[in-house]
């Protein structure tokens, strides 16, 4: 199983906003079209996929937080 929050060099406290940066900052340097080495690609969709699991994640336990709290 794959750790998304190492692939984005964060801790598993990070908050939503965390992970948004370490994205977009990973996503710039790893981006096929700025970097050129041959294995860019491939950590470009792994960095990708590891922040959208990562989004839906926080996403859901916001979502959670808000049912419990009015139910």
């Amino acid at each position: 199983m794959k750790n998304y929050y190492e692939i984005l060099n964060l801790n598993r406290n990070a908050t939503t906003e965390e992970i948004r940066e370490a994205y977009r900052k990973l996503a710039f340097k790893y981006h096929p079209d700025r970097n050129k080495e041959s294995d860019t690609n491939e950590r470009f969709l792994e960095i990708s996929e590891a922040y959208e699991i990562l989004k839906k994640k926080k996403k859901n336990m916001k979502n959670i937080i808000i049912i419990k709290t009015f139910h």
